[in-house]
């Protein structure tokens, strides 16, 4: 049964650090930086207590350097899928009647080695593999990281004190058990956090897990699985394999334990696993819980009384940190025309500043896209952009993949706001911007709600507070997280648990307690002290 001990450990979000010149941090990290450019490794898959090579190699070179190899990985097939399976059923019995404290204190010593010390193996990984700068490979492989892993333990402890009112000669109770089955883990290349936190917030909760990675993520999610292992998870809860998504699909969304899948990325994909699951469900032993976070076609709308300085950062930022790859990233924007001079200036300012490059120059704030596949995707759009007449070029707009695969910073002004890159995900560092006439204000709020019919985040601007009334309430379903003079990324975990609805996903919130709850199936238990021995009631006896 579950602990009904409170949690006896403080939890706060992990300090980010800053790695200015000359700090032990910086030092430390391109330490690990030269040591993952000195040689190249071999990655091997999880299953059970064996480390599984293939015959068949993948590599792994950073988008930046695409010409450079650093790791090779062993690429798996469906008798690999199905040998994860069966470890993660043999193992769960034993893990799940393990003690809370027990996983809560595996969970806990992970997030210390994350945060101490593999916290420069693991952000310089993120730069090398996913070609984040310094900051955003800090904020997400590091804080983020242990964030969840430390307020997961916290999210537990708090819904196994969740328990029934017992009156006099009754104990009532409620057990927070795992899924029958196992989980299907299923994670995207942009996010480390991520894909840390999708296999183990199941795992931490007593299931048992088999985790397919992006394959451009792998040189990360392989230090993952070393910290996890050194922090005492025992092996088989956890395993990580590298399949493609359908021989991964074709097994396990098939099979009788299937009990659950936690994912994020497209929302093509999740479509079709909820499809196939839907399919399949009298195949099951239990309807499968579906967990998923998709895409975003997220919006900046601002007000006449906007801080048009503090707006240009919010775009530049919002659109442009990780060269747009994050699901929340602004890639829409509605400006009014009493503002847009000003606010186009600063904009075109500031973009003088940004240098784009190896995120090993740490004075590099835009880097390379994750792959050939995303590059061409990306262009493609801004080429055809280029050609529209209801488009204008501000800014950016050239792109170059012949040592890496880099995408300026680009941003069109859209006289027509329903032009594909208004309501499509690019994925890719492309803001486009429609300007209205004042007056209109009423009208653009129902435009941005209508536009998209993705729910993931949004975020306005205006000093006047009336005008931030009125969008909150207009805008409520437009976006699972709302930001009000903020941009619209960087959510933290325990303060802007992160999801959305619509076509953005189950808004299970990450981060929270929510997204804990699905991955238990509660039992009540009852015990009488006083059992009745007659079987008459009061209101049968005679008057």
């Amino acid at each position: 049964m579950n602990s009904k001990k409170t949690n006896p450990v403080a939890i706060i979000n992990e300090p980010i650090l800053n790695y200015e010149s000359g700090s032990g941090e910086r030092n430390e990290l391109k330490k690990a930086i030269r040591a993952g450019r000195s040689g190249v490794i071999e990655i091997p898959m999880y299953i059970g207590t064996e480390k599984i090579v293939s015959g068949k190699k993948t590599r792994i070179a950073p988008p930046y350097d695409h010409k450079n190899t650093i790791a090779h990985f062993y690429e798996g097939d469906e008798t690999h899928v199905r040998k994860a399976i069966e470890e993660a059923l043999k193992i769960k019995k034993y893990w799940s009647e393990n003690s809370t404290e027990h996983r809560a204190e595996i969970f806990l010593k992970a997030a210390d080695l994350v945060s101490g010390k593999y916290r420069a193996k693991i952000n310089a990984a993120t730069m090398l593999g996913q070609s984040k700068n310094v900051f955003q490979a800090e904020i997400d492989s590091a804080c983020e990281l242990a964030d969840f892993l430390r307020f997961n333990v916290k999210f537990m402890y708090e819904i196994y004190a969740v328990q029934p009112y017992s009156p006099e000669g009754i104990n009532n109770m409620m057990e927070y058990r795992p899924l029958e089955g196992f989980v299907f883990a299923l994670t995207p290349f942009n996010f480390t956090a991520i894909a840390g936190n999708l296999p183990c917030a199941p795992a931490l909760m007593g299931n048992t897990v088999v985790w397919k990675p992006a394959f451009s993520q792998i040189y990360s999610a392989n230090v993952i699985m070393e910290i996890l292992l050194e922090a005492g998870l025992p092996p088989g809860v956890i395993n990580l394999i590298y399949v493609d998504g359908p021989v991964a699909g074709e097994v396990i969304l098939h099979h009788r334990d299937f009990a659950g899948i936690h994912f994020t990325g497209s929302t093509k994909v999740f479509t079709e696993i909820w499809r196939t699951i839907g399919n399949n469900l009298s195949n099951y032993k239990s309807f499968p819980r579906i967990v998923g976070e998709t895409g975003g076609k997220n919006f900046m709308l601002a007000h006449a009384s906007a801080d048009t300085k503090a707006l240009s950062t919010a775009l530049l930022r919002g659109a442009f940190e990780y060269q747009g790859q994050k699901c929340s990233a602004t890639s829409r924007a509605y400006i009014p025309e009493s503002i847009w001079p000003e606010l186009k200036k600063y904009l075109l300012d500031d973009l003088k500043t940004v240098k784009m490059g190896s995120p090993e120059n740490f004075t590099n704030f835009i880097n390379a896209v994750i792959d050939e596949r995303a590059f061409d995707r990306i262009t493609k759009y801004i080429h055809e952009a280029k050609k529209a007449k209801e488009i204008e070029l501000i800014a950016g707009g050239n792109y170059d993949k012949s040592v890496g695969y880099f995408i300026e910073p680009t941003i069109f002004l859209s006289s027509d706001p329903h032009y594909v890159t208004m309501c499509e995900e690019i994925f890719g560092p492309v803001l486009t911007i429609y300007i209205y006439e004042d007056e209109k204000f009423e009208d653009i709020i129902k435009l941005a709600d209508a536009t998209s019919s993705y729910g993931l985040t949004g975020a306005i601007f205006a000093s006047d507070k009336r005008a931030i009334e009125l969008l909150t309430s207009e805008l409520k379903n437009a976006a699972g997280n709302f930001y009000i003079n903020d941009k619209s990324t960087g959510a933290v975990v325990n303060q802007q648990p992160f999801g959305g609805a619509r076509r953005s996903g189950t808004n299970d919130k990450a981060g929270s307690m929510l997204n804990l709850l699905r991955w238990v199936s509660p039992r009540v238990i009852k015990e009488n002290f006083n059992p009745p021995t007659d079987y008459r009631y009061p209101f049968m006896k005679k008057e």
